[in-house]
């Protein structure tokens, strides 16, 4: 519908028009789910749930649908799990830091509005504290195998003959 409305005429008119115009051209035969009542879920469903349902459609994570705040609170969330993953302290250690920093960034600028979540600081020691707690212990040093070679003087030779003699 690319014309505009005519001035002068309501658009209760102009809108009634369309809709007959349609009609005789037979713009609403043969549609699909024509003469059955609405799903029930499209009744129910509000403009959220519409656009997560889109975006999943569309491939899209919805966690890249939150505003920062929230975004970072859920990040915050998941740093247990990501620190787990993690090999040593210190890449956990920069973990945490980093979030951190791009937490006080956002404090920096100003707030979307005035109900924009403001996520908090996470805690870096309990998180080593917590990445410590859940590592495997390292297993215990294996000293190597040494092989004993008996010296090859006389008493070598004394337990060669001596073996030689036992009766079997």
């Amino acid at each position: 519908m690319t014309e505009r409305k005519p001035p002068g005429v309501s658009y209760e008119t102009w809108v009634e028009h369309q809709i007959a115009r349609g009609q005789a051209r037979g713009d609403f035969e043969n549609l699909s789910g024509a003469g059955r009542p609405l799903p029930r879920e499209a009744l129910s469903e509000n403009a959220y749930d519409w656009a997560v349902a889109k975006a999943r459609r569309e491939g899209v994570e919805t966690a890249a649908m939150l505003p920062p705040g929230l975004a970072l609170r859920r990040e915050r969330d998941e740093l247990p799990g990501r620190a787990a993953r993690l090999t040593s302290e210190a890449e956990v250690r920069g973990l945490a830091e980093d979030y951190n920093a791009r937490v006080e960034a956002l404090w920096r600028r100003p707030a979307e509005s005035r109900w924009a979540p403001v996520p908090g600081l996470a805690d870096v020691d309990a998180l080593l504290d917590g990445w410590r707690r859940d590592r495997p212990p390292a297993p215990p040093a294996i000293a190597p195998q040494v092989e004993v070679v008996p010296p090859a003087g006389r008493l070598s030779r004394l337990a060669a003959r001596l073996r030689r003699r036992r009766p079997a």
